[in-house]
């Protein structure tokens, strides 16, 4: 198993929250959020049963028709598994447990109990369909699994660079021309394999990027399958992927209508929140008054969307061919993709932000006597300040934005960055930073 801080969270569950709450780990399909809770199992305690919802047999399934008497469920459980519990030293995984809701809200009783720990792992868990019947228990230790982030990428390749990252960051100089080459040839590397455990086992073992990109397309396709199945009209997936046509134009905000090709109706909202429960997807909203705290003045009509892995979103882009040929991977990696492909960029900074649990946040003002907007890609909150962030996929020369932003809001901006390929520079108070060390600038707001 490639290592994660999911489990580091794990164990702060265990040490911490154990017995009064069972952890649910909440997450899109194929982050890995079954194979960190049996290899955790594994490690951390004595015996562990792993019921999987989604693989069952009836023998087994029948067993959760009553589970009232503890005792007797217990009994039966370990029967049918084969395997001995010991109190206080075993674990019970429910995988899948949006599909048996009624499980779901038994956790409340078994929790009380106290005999045994519990993990909850589930993909679309908070979609209002699965849940509507059911009382949620409030004995819940939420813990967000997403992709492996770029620095679990590094573990994963066995690149041992990533401290150095952080302690050229923390210098503040410049790492010099063919060390920011090599840096971002890394990091484009991660681009274009993404978190995906599948995509990047694929990596490590040595298989070539057209064999990494069909893994990527059928985890694409396993997700619109499983929008379907929450609505049959296919209108979610076309909502999903729609997303990189939608940055692609340069547009202030998503749109439902582009995606689905009809007027927006009260339906297309519930399925647009279907798409946000999945976590398939980051939403990037809208701030009308950056002035004051981001979160109480989000505009929530106008938003961004990108996807929760840049490996898949590579992959979108160019989904209208049946397959990605390994050309388009030769020159991403060798940066001669074209240069409006800068949010391919943004989509990379969208998942940074949000695997350190933050939410996305961007602003967008009318400039004086013209149609045109300034627009700040990101901003990040910085105890009572902001840091407005700026993406580039090459040049740096331009920064017309950022800069009106920190002109009107002076007295809230702590910093401003210029996120790009390029070195470490600065203009005037505006910080230029090689897009690889966001990591670090987020670490410092921590």
């Amino acid at each position: 198993m490639f290592r994660r801080k999911v489990y580091e969270e794990l164990l702060d569950w265990k040490n911490n929250y154990a017995p009064r709450y069972a952890a649910l780990l909440e997450g899109a399909r194929r982050v890995g959020k079954s194979t960190v809770a049996e290899e955790f199992a594994k490690v951390n305690y004595r015996s562990y049963i792993k019921v999987d919802f989604a693989n069952i047999t009836r023998e087994l399934l029948d067993i959760f028709e009553d589970i009232a008497d503890h005792r007797l469920f217990f009994l039966r459980l370990q029967t049918v598994t084969g395997v001995t519990l010991y109190p206080r030293e075993s674990v019970i995984i429910f995988d899948e447990i949006q599909r048996q809701p009624l499980v779901r809200q038994a956790i409340k009783y078994l929790v009380a109990d106290g005999t045994y720990d519990y993990i909850e792992t589930g993909s679309l868990i908070s979609i209002k369909k699965n849940v509507k019947d059911i009382v949620i228990p409030s004995e819940e230790h939420r813990i967000p699994v997403y992709p492996m982030d770029y620095e679990e990428f590094m573990w994963a390749v066995g690149n041992d660079t990533y401290s150095v990252l952080r302690d050229l960051y923390k210098m503040g100089s410049e790492v010099g021309n063919g060390t920011n080459r090599k840096l971002m040839r890394d990091f484009r590397i991660y681009m274009a394999v993404g978190g995906m455990p599948q995509a990047v086992d694929a990596y490590v073992n040595g298989k070539n990027f057209t064999e990494i990109d069909k893994i990527k397309r059928e985890i694409i396709n396993l997700y619109i399958d499983d929008f379907k199945k929450i609505d049959s009209s296919g209108l979610i997936g076309k909502m999903y992927e729609s997303i990189p046509s939608q940055l692609a134009t340069n547009k202030k905000r998503y749109m439902i209508s582009r995606a689905t090709g009809k007027r927006k109706t009260k339906k297309d909202e519930e399925r647009l929140a279907d798409l946000l429960d999945s976590k398939t997807v980051i939403a990037c909203y809208n701030t009308f008054n950056p002035g004051m705290t981001l979160a109480q003045t989000r505009d929530n009509d106008t938003f961004k969307l990108y996807l929760s892995d840049i490996g898949l979103f590579t992959t979108m882009i160019f989904k209208a061919s049946p397959k990605t040929d390994e050309s388009i991977y030769s020159k991403l990696l060798g940066d001669k993709l074209p240069a409006d492909l800068g949010y391919l960029y943004e989509n990379a900074v969208a998942q940074m932000i949000t695997s350190t649990n933050r939410a996305s946040y961007y602003h967008t003002w009318e400039k004086k006597n013209s149609t045109h907007y300034y627009e700040v890609d990101f901003l990040l909150q910085d105890k009572t300040k902001i840091v407005p962030l700026e993406v580039k996929s090459s040049a740096t020369k331009k920064h017309e934005s950022i800069d009106a932003f920190c002109k009107k809001y002076s007295k809230q901006v702590s910093q401003a960055i210029l996120l790009s390929q390029k070195d470490v520079g600065k203009d005037k108070n505006l910080k230029f930073v090689p897009i690889y060390m966001l990591p670090f600038i987020l670490e410092d707001l921590s």
